[in-house]
């Protein structure tokens, strides 16, 4: 093999020119004729025996070249690529291939990593809100909490919103039956909005053991087309009431759903957990919005293949995610209604805020002259492992060390970012003041008119929206 040329172009590609000469490419081609030997027919000769002169004969000397490039190409590139001392970071196009007198020639355009410089990344300022819990959200979450481990009762009354109905219910439209419209013994909880529109309202007020006729109609985009918009009337059987009773909120309470003795460390237990969130959360949108100001200010040609191949990793990612629930992700996209490619188009910006972030934390690490030591990375190691119950030899097969090492050093590259950086408080707008009515005037005999008109605004009235069932009852 032989580099032969070396050309830099836009969006950090580089071209390639290679030669293979022809004792390689002979080797190839020989190669190339004991693989296919054993398939091809030849008169005069048993399967798998025909000599290659005799082949070459009958089907032309080209016979092998295809695989012969498909033989000898990816060592030829392999060499150039480390002859060339670039960084490809996507898989390279060829063009140009050619063979003339036994010799091999292609050329192939790499995407290399681009090269990076930035504007700012230390001393930045970021909005970061104060975070506090009040004590309406501690009671909601154990009012929560109550509504988690409360009991369901059978009472003798009639039906409220809110309560449980165990009833049977028989659809008609125009007189008859239809698929999906017949149960018994169905469970639903009243207020719910699971059937369509205007049924549960009419079930409040009756009792068990009651029978009555719900009237409704199905919404005109109910996803039965037989169905939708036309009048029905379901016939049903009350059976049984029931309803939801929290227990007490007192130190038995605390004791039985937690390891607390009482109700006042619960609360405590509870308000540090949603100060904690919230302060993560706090965390995480301060780190990006430092990100963010930090891409703004990088510059660089980046290739198209970097997108594109993390675009990759987030659709297998997607993928997999979805395979681990059961669904394979072409019978998810079926469900959804969705082509391959506007699937994948949903995360374009994703991933190209991955790759300027990812970018712009290895140029950091670069100027800053970040090092990962051994120590550290053997650490990484042993807490992957035990985050995923798995031995660390097997962690490092499945994780290259130079990926972890660069994933540590844009780690630090962060937190030299968030540490060098100032929280500011969010701006707080300043209350919309009431324009002061101007002074009436006498009316003047010039043109001018005096300005005396106030501006109001109307308010309109709140759209009332209407829960889809998505059930045929």
């Amino acid at each position: 093999m032989k580099l032969t040329g070396v050309e830099k172009q836009e969006k950090s590609m580089v071209a390639l020119s290679v030669t293979v000469d022809k004792d390689e490419f002979e080797k190839a081609c020989e190669k190339a004729y004991h693989q296919n030997v054993k398939k091809m027919n030849v008169p005069g000769f048993r399967k798998g025996k025909a000599p290659r002169k005799m082949i070459e004969t009958l089907y032309g000397p080209e016979i092998f070249h295809e695989d012969a490039m498909n033989i000898c190409y990816p060592e030829a590139y392999e060499s150039a690529v480390a002859e060339a001392g670039i960084e490809p970071v996507g898989y390279p196009h060829l063009s140009e291939y050619n063979i003339e007198d036994g010799v091999f020639t292609f050329k192939a355009l790499v995407p290399v990593y681009p090269e990076i410089s930035l504007k700012a990344y230390k001393e930045l300022e970021a909005e970061k809100a104060p975070v506090s819990v009040s004590d309406e959200e501690v009671d909601t979450e154990v009012d929560h909490l109550a509504e988690r481990n409360a009991r369901i009762v059978t009472v003798d009354r009639p039906v409220q919103n809110g309560d449980t109905l165990q009833f049977d219910f028989d659809g008609y439209v125009d007189g008859k039956p239809f698929e999906g419209g017949k149960a018994e013994n169905y469970s639903l909880k009243i207020g719910s909005g699971m059937f369509i529109p205007g049924f549960e309202d009419q079930l409040v007020g009756k009792k068990a053991g009651e029978e009555c006729d719900v009237e409704v109609t199905f919404p005109e985009d109910y996803h039965a087309k037989e169905l939708a918009g036309k009048p029905a009337v379901f016939k049903c059987k009350l059976h049984e009431v029931k309803e939801s009773q929290k227990p007490a909120l007192d130190d038995e309470f605390a004791k039985d759903v937690s390891e607390f003795d009482t109700l006042a460390e619960l609360k405590a237990d509870i308000k540090a957990k949603i100060l904690a969130s919230k302060q993560q959360q706090a965390d995480n949108a301060f780190e990006e919005s430092l990100l963010t100001k930090v891409v703004e200010g990088l510059e660089g040609d980046i290739p198209e293949d970097m997108f594109e191949r993390q675009l990759d990793r987030i659709v297998e990612d997607f993928g997999y995610k979805m395979q681990m629930q059961g669904i394979a992700l072409d019978a998810y996209l079926k469900m959804n209604n969705m082509e391959p490619a506007a699937f994948r188009n949903l995360f374009r910006d994703q991933a190209e805020r991955q790759v300027k972030v990812r970018l712009a934390l290895e140029a950091v690490a670069r100027l800053e002259n970040i090092e990962v030591s051994a120590e550290e990375v053997d650490a990484e190691y042993t807490r992957l492992a035990e985050q995923y119950k798995m031995e660390p030899a097997r962690i490092r097969e499945l994780i290259a060390e130079k990926d972890l090492k660069s994933d540590l050093s844009s780690q630090k590259a962060l937190e030299l970012i968030k540490n060098s950086a100032k929280a500011v408080e969010p701006k707080q707008e300043a209350p919309a003041e009431e324009e002061a009515k101007p002074e009436k005037k006498a009316a003047k005999k010039s043109t001018k008119k005096a300005e005396a008109a106030e501006e109001g605004q109307e308010e309109k009235p709140a759209k009332k929206t209407t829960k889809k069932s998505s059930k045929a009852e």
